[in-house]
């Protein structure tokens, strides 16, 4: 078995036998990783405590046939302020899910490790109502399905824009509109998302925008992945 080192973010853990645990990891420079974490259930393990759901660490791994099996773990951000605030750590479960489902093993994608760690340090930072919309639809303009937010998706008109709709791809028109009514703040907001405007998208307080935002998110999301979220409404801010 060949021994490498890379640097992940740990999406989900699961039990194996009686003192192990296989750890899924999404790598910078080898996608996503299953492996195992020999003995991590024991009182005395060596990193058991590093290799927990949002941590960002330092790895050594053997290389598996099927499975991976990490030989060291240093943690390099543990994310205090997520864990001890169930707000903050709904959000992130939230975006660890939608990173597990969108990303694939074995294969790389740098922007997207970028992102997740990013949005784990912002969300260290402050605890926004629009971080885990932000990350979806960054994500869905990542993997080529932005939507259309500076006119009509139909006609092209840029003004009365009113609606949502996602199989016409993106906002209508009053003249045109399907799909799922949108108010102007919702736009706006979306559209400092998209533009790259995120410290000012982030530091909006949650309200009507923000949570109407949010659905918008999570029915787009689902809809490209084709599953529905289990973390799915349990981020939100009321």
């Amino acid at each position: 078995m060949a021994l490498y080192a890379d640097r992940g973010v740990v999406l989900r853990t699961y039990r194996l036998g009686e003192a192990d645990r296989i750890v899924v990891i999404f790598t910078e420079g080898h996608g996503k990783v299953r492996a195992v974490a020999k003995g991590v259930r024991k009182t005395r393990s060596r990193f058991g405590a590093r290799l927990e759901p949002s941590s960002h660490v330092a790895l050594l791994l053997y290389e598996g046939r099927e499975l991976d099996v990490v030989t060291q773990a240093d943690s390099l951000d543990h994310h205090p302020a997520v864990r001890a605030d169930l707000s903050r750590l709904a959000k992130a479960t939230a975006v660890l899910e939608a990173v597990d489902h969108v990303s694939q093993d074995r294969e790389p994608d740098h922007n997207l490790h970028r992102m997740l760690v990013g949005a784990l340090r912002a969300l260290e930072h402050r605890d926004s109502p629009l971080l885990v919309p932000a990350f979806y639809w960054k994500v869905l303009a990542a993997e080529g399905v932005a939507p259309v937010v500076d006119g009509c998706a139909r006609c092209g008109a840029t003004t009365d824009l009113v609606a949502f709709d996602l199989v016409e791809g993106g906002a209508l028109c009053r003249a045109c509109r399907s799909g799922s009514p949108m108010s102007a703040g919702a736009l706006a907001l979306l559209r400092r998302v998209l533009r790259g405007e995120l410290n000012a998208a982030l530091a909006e307080p949650a309200g009507p925008a923000t949570r109407e935002l949010d659905a918008l998110a999570t029915t787009a999301f689902e809809t490209h992945v084709e599953r529905r979220l289990k973390a799915a409404g349990v981020h939100l801010d009321r």
